[in-house]
């Protein structure tokens, strides 16, 4: 068939945005040969690594971090603009324009804008070497900044906090991490675990505030800023780092009418379609079941599940192998190393489900802290905390996943096993 030709009948698929979720997506679509694929990119580079953003610090180039080149996308077809924010969507006519006035036909429309830092509204905050954690940019920023600096602190104490503390201890600062709940990683790990990698962070040297409210950023009297909380207290620093969470970058579907949550993210179904059927919404910015997934495993879901719908595949299994097309949720599961210190958690892991019961483990000598949330009835896991030691970890996500019933002493799966045992 002629090429022209061929172009001429290609359906066009607009991406908005290449972060790790809007380039899987590009990947997935660019299987099939009749889709003329445009990815619009606000950032000045193409897809990189955002969740091993600390190591740039310990050595990878920008391009170490590149998850794509210009060439990739050449060979794959697909046409790209860096430097392209899109700043109007006309749902009618189909097409995006961007900040430069460059406009883009669309047959379908995919959002993949992902998220914004969220800086809590203290005043002070905008002030020179106040930053945030997100982009190589944002990287090049904070590694300027330590240039001229001694002490930095982060404020959240959350995942990205401490990986932002991980980044700036690696440039050489006196680290601190300031946090307003009472221990770190709240969301993903119980009190005993916040306990032990509050123990285990502060002995590789960065102090820790936990039930820390950060009242006004002020000049300092020995640093630069000095951050004045509400109970009185103060922490001086030069650098502050702001990594208080993340927020659905849901601007787009707001200004030009889409559905959104009543607290922000663009409400998708379950093959990712907006309220307007022809625009899709992947990855951070999308809220599906009144839920926003700050992982990029759920988000790589959403893109497969997008293309494949927008490729003919429906919730019924009509597609190649009865593949289906539909997001009906994800894992939230996480495994990962914090400074060095491994941690896991699984499913429910504060023991919120009617009727858990907890099994729990610590070494206190070698720094381990493991438990393990069981139904009431002792036969289905429902989650676990791993601190120190994720060796169970694979064996655990498994039992829950697949709904394996436990064994007849759940704890075992825990417990070491004891080679000194008196006989």
């Amino acid at each position: 068939m002629n090429t022209d030709k061929q172009l001429l009948t290609k359906s066009n698929i607009v991406v908005v945005g290449n972060g790790m979720v809007g380039h899987h997506f590009v990947e997935e679509m660019a299987k099939n040969p009749n889709y003329q694929i445009t990815v619009l990119s606000a950032e000045s580079r193409l897809a990189y690594d955002r969740v091993h953003l600390s190591e740039y610090f310990g050595g990878k180039t920008a391009d170490d971090l590149a998850m794509t080149t210009p060439e990739h996308y050449e060979a794959l077809g697909v046409t790209f603009k860096t430097n392209a924010k899109v700043i109007l969507i006309d749902k009618i006519v189909q097409y995006v324009t961007t900040e430069d006035g460059e406009t883009y036909h669309y047959d379908k429309l995919i959002l993949a804008t992902g998220s914004y830092p969220f800086v809590p509204p203290i005043p002070g905050k905008d002030q020179d070497h106040c930053l945030v954690y997100r982009t190589i940019d944002d990287l090049e920023d904070i590694a300027a900044s330590a240039k001229e600096s001694k002490v930095g602190v982060v404020i959240g104490g959350g995942l990205l906090g401490l990986e932002a503390a991980n980044a700036i201890k690696q440039l050489g600062l006196q680290t601190h991490v300031v946090e307003f709940a009472p221990q770190l990683m709240g969301v993903q790990i119980d009190g005993g675990g916040g306990r032990l990698l509050r123990e285990k962070i502060e002995d590789l040297g960065v102090q820790v505030h936990t039930s820390k409210a950060t009242s006004i950023i002020e000049k300092g009297n020995t640093s630069r800023y000095k951050l004045c909380f509400s109970d009185d207290t103060e922490l001086e620093t030069d650098l502050i780092l702001f990594s208080a969470g993340i927020r659905p970058y849901d601007n787009l579907a707001r200004e030009f009418d889409l559905t959104l949550g009543e607290r922000g993210g663009i409400v998708v179904n379950n093959q990712c379609q907006t309220s307007d059927d022809n625009i899709y919404a992947i990855g951070e910015c999308a809220l599906w079941n009144n839920f926003i997934f700050g992982l990029v495993a759920p988000g790589y879901a959403m893109a497969k599940v997008a293309a494949k719908h927008i490729a003919g595949f429906t919730s019924e299994g009509n597609g190649e192998n009865g593949e289906i097309a539909e997001f009906t949720g994800a894992d939230m599961s996480t495994k990962l190393k914090l400074m060095g210190v491994e941690v896991g958690s699984i499913g429910d892991a504060h023991g919120k489900t009617e009727g858990a019961l907890t099994y729990t483990y610590e070494n206190q000598p070698e720094g381990v802290y493991k438990k393990i949330v069981v139904s009431n009835d002792k036969k289905a896991l429902l989650g676990a905390v791993l601190i120190g030691d994720t060796s169970e970890y694979d064996t655990l996500l498994q039992y829950m996943l697949n709904a394996i019933e436990l064994p007849e002493s759940p704890e075992g799966l825990i417990l070491p096993m004891a080679a000194d045992k008196p006989t």
